[in-house]
């Protein structure tokens, strides 16, 4: 059973940075792909970016495209999510969640197996 944990979250300015991390245990940690989500209050949870088991490959939403970077450490069974040129549409609840899967998966919830409890982002203007 995997865990996972988000940190990181808080409150920015528009055009801001923040680092968001995931803390994973419970198994392998590098046999499996990971991915971030978001979910903004009245609105379903979307896909955000990916990364394969080992980082050669990577997935973002058309929305974080150039803006967001993705990796992840194998020897500390982190991952990350680098996000730069906040926005105010950025603002959510950011959750981890990993795919059993080594390979990147279709950008959708269902396909994601373990979840973390969330971080919130909020971005203001």
């Amino acid at each position: 059973q995997e865990q996972l944990v988000e940190s990181g979250g808080g409150l920015v300015q528009a055009g801001g940075s923040l680092r968001l991390s995931c803390a994973a245990s419970g198994r392998t940690f590098n046999r499996y792909a990971m991915g971030w989500f978001r979910q903004a209050p009245g609105k379903e949870r979307e896909f955000v970016a990916a990364i394969n088991w080992s980082g050669s490959s990577t997935s973002y939403a058309d929305s974080v495209k150039g803006r967001f970077t993705i990796s992840r450490d194998n020897a500390k069974n982190a991952v990350y999510l680098q996000m730069n040129s906040l926005k105010p549409e950025d603002t959510a609840v950011y959750y981890c969640a990993a795919p059993d899967s080594i390979r990147l998966v279709p950008p959708s919830a269902a396909n994601y197996n373990y979840w973390g409890q969330g971080t919130q982002v909020t971005v203001s203007s």
